[in-house]
C-alpha cells in the first residue's frame, strides 16, 4: 500500500540513502532531489504529497527554496537541518515549513511527524474557503480577509490562523496546537504559543483585549468561535 509520494532534497547523499531505505520500507514513494534547482523542478512537474528539505543546499539556500515553494505549494513540508539554533528554526517556520527536524535525527521521530504532517494536508475534495463573521479564511491561497480587506500574515500566524477556522467551535488544547503548528518538540512552550496567539487577535480581532474570535479556555487551550 503506498502511503503517499515524498521528496528528499538535500545534497548529502548518504542522508537521502538513508531516507530512501527508512521511508521505502514504510511503504512511501521517494523522489531525491541533490540541490535546489533540480527539486524546485521535480516539486512542480510531480507535486508530492510531502517535501523533506535541507537549510543548507549548495546552489540556495534551504529559506529562499522554502519561501518559493510556499508561493504555489500548500502541502507539508519538513526541514531537516543540521543548523539548530532558535533563529533558524524560528526562520524557517515563520517561512512556512510545517516542521523541524535537527540531524542526526531518529527514524521512529521522523517517521511519526511524517505521518502528523501528511494528515494535516488539504484533501482535493475538502472545504477551501471558511468564512466565519467578518472573516474569510482561503486554505489554498493561503490567505485571510476581514471584511474583504487581505490581511498581513506571517506563515506561522496563517498556520494558525487555518488550524483555528478548520476547528470552529472546538476547544483545542495548548498541547494539540503546539504539537499541529509546531511539532512534538513544542509541546511544553506555552509561552511560545500565547506569543502568537497574542499577535493574531491584533490582525483579526476588533478589540484584541475582548477576543470574539479566539477564545481563551482557562488552563486548557483556546477556542475559535
Amino acid at each position: 500500500m503506498n502511503k503517499g509520494e515524498i521528496l528528499v532534497i538535500d545534497d548529502e547523499p548518504q542522508i537521502r540513502k538513508l531516507l530512501e531505505i527508512t521511508l521505502s520500507s514504510n511503504e512511501y514513494v521517494v523522489w531525491q532531489a541533490e540541490n535546489a534547482q533540480q527539486g524546485l523542478i521535480m516539486a512542480a512537474n510531480h507535486p508530492p504529497d510531502l517535501i523533506l528539505l535541507d537549510i543548507a543546499l549548495p546552489d540556495r539556500s534551504g529559506h529562499e527554496v522554502l519561501r518559493e515553494l510556499r508561493a504555489w505549494y500548500n502541502k507539508a513540508i519538513i526541514i531537516l537541518s543540521v543548523q539548530n539554533s532558535e533563529a533558524d528554526i524560528v526562520a524557517a517556520l515563520d517561512n512556512g515549513a510545517s516542521d523541524y527536524l535537527t540531524k542526526p535525527f531518529r527514524n521512529a521521530e521522523l517517521l511519526a511527524r511524517i505521518r502528523s504532517a501528511i494528515r494535516r494536508n488539504i484533501p482535493e475534495n475538502a472545504q477551501t474557503v471558511i468564512e466565519t463573521g467578518s472573516l474569510q479564511v482561503d486554505l489554498v491561497a493561503r490567505v485571510v480577509r476581514k471584511q474583504e480587506v487581505v490581511l498581513r500574515l506571517t506563515n506561522t500566524e496563517f498556520n494558525l490562523m487555518a488550524l483555528f477556522a478548520q476547528n470552529i467551535g472546538r476547544v483545542l488544547t495548548h498541547q494539540y496546537v503546539l504539537k499541529e503548528i509546531w511539532g512534538v518538540g513544542y509541546q511544553q512552550e506555552t509561552q511560545y504559543l500565547r506569543v502568537f496567539v497574542r499577535a493574531l487577535r491584533k490582525k483579526i480581532e476588533d478589540d484584541a483585549n475582548n477576543p470574539q474570535h479566539i477564545i481563551t479556555e482557562s488552563g486548557v487551550g483556546y477556542r475559535f468561535a
